[in-house]
């Protein structure tokens, strides 16, 4: 019998904002680092790939909520390293609040013999 792999999920707009916010929260990292780090703590359901993270890495820097400079990785390579800025540690803030709620609603929603 084959071993069933986790699914993989899609991420609903925005959340993938919330998760690089939430990861960059922890210290500086370049692109990989936290696309692995999201796949990592998710245990290999969220999957980001490049595609969709440079984008919002670029978009999230656009509205002045990380920062990005050229440094030197673990590895010996030239990476660029984004960092949370305050604007953008306000912003974790008020997402991860609005996140909350939602899951609370859906949570008595989709069991509401447990409200």
């Amino acid at each position: 019998m084959k071993k069933q792999q986790p699914s993989r999920l899609e991420l609903l707009q925005g959340t993938l904002d919330l998760l690089i916010l939430r990861t960059l929260l922890l210290g500086p990292a370049h692109g990989h680092a936290i696309a692995k780090h999201i796949q990592r703590l998710s245990e290999e359901v969220l999957q980001v790939e490049t595609g969709s993270l440079y984008p919002a890495l670029h978009r999230l820097e656009a509205q002045g909520w990380i920062a990005a400079s050229w440094e030197t990785s673990d590895k010996g390579k030239r990476a660029k390293y984004y960092r949370l800025t305050a604007s953008g540690k306000k912003q974790l803030f008020a997402e991860q609040s609005k996140w909350e709620r939602f899951t609370r609603a859906m949570t008595r929603v989709l069991n509401p013999e447990g409200v």
